[in-house]
């Protein structure tokens, strides 16, 4: 119970604070025990998955190919309409996250399994692993390449959809259907 000078209000602050610092380290370890076990799943799961013949080059194509899918999925879910029924725009925002981190995520794989910057190289968690140097050149050329190609039709076929367009307005105002009631008035 708060007296005149105010003690209450202030144990009630500080817990508050308290509380707040106490969130940002339970954050903070979630987020380092995430990044932690990323490593280790990169780690174990890199050497073998990059070991087979045509091994790098494959894996970044198809790591290319999941960064492009992503990419096109997150930005055709984060395109709708904003009149949609808020379950409905929640769940296409829900698909476009999804879809980004699909898109992020082969670029992460493939940049840690690349040796630490300040890691000792005896430490088994830092040593270089085979094939990592071509399967990120491989990555970077497929989703570089196909991107521009994708960006390149997309943008075709908008131009070609605004052709249509324009020669569907001409087409009605040659017929007189098209002008505004000041247009035909004159």
């Amino acid at each position: 119970m708060p007296d005149e000078t105010g003690h209450g209000s202030r144990a009630r602050q500080g817990l508050a604070i308290a509380g707040f610092v106490l969130g940002l380290l339970a954050v903070a370890a979630a987020i380092l025990l995430a990044l932690g076990t990323w490593q280790g799943f990169v780690r174990e799961t890199a050497p073998e998955l990059l070991d087979r013949p045509g091994g790098p080059w494959a894996v970044g194509c198809v790591l290319g190919l999941v960064t492009l899918g992503g990419a096109f999925g997150g930005s055709r879910l984060g395109d709708g309409p904003s009149g949609r029924p808020r379950l409905r725009r929640m769940a296409r925002g829900t698909g476009a996250a999804v879809c980004w981190v699909a898109a992020a995520a082969p670029g992460m794989y493939l940049l840690e399994a690349l040796p630490g910057k300040n890691c000792s190289s005896y430490k088994t968690s830092c040593q270089y692993i085979p094939g990592t140097g071509g399967a990120l050149l491989a990555y970077l050329l497929t989703a570089a390449l196909l991107g521009r190609l994708c960006f390149r039709l997309r943008g075709a076929r908008a131009e070609a959809r605004g052709a249509r367009e324009r020669e569907r307005l001409r087409r009605l105002r040659k017929k007189g259907k098209g002008k505004s009631r000041g247009g035909r008035q004159r």
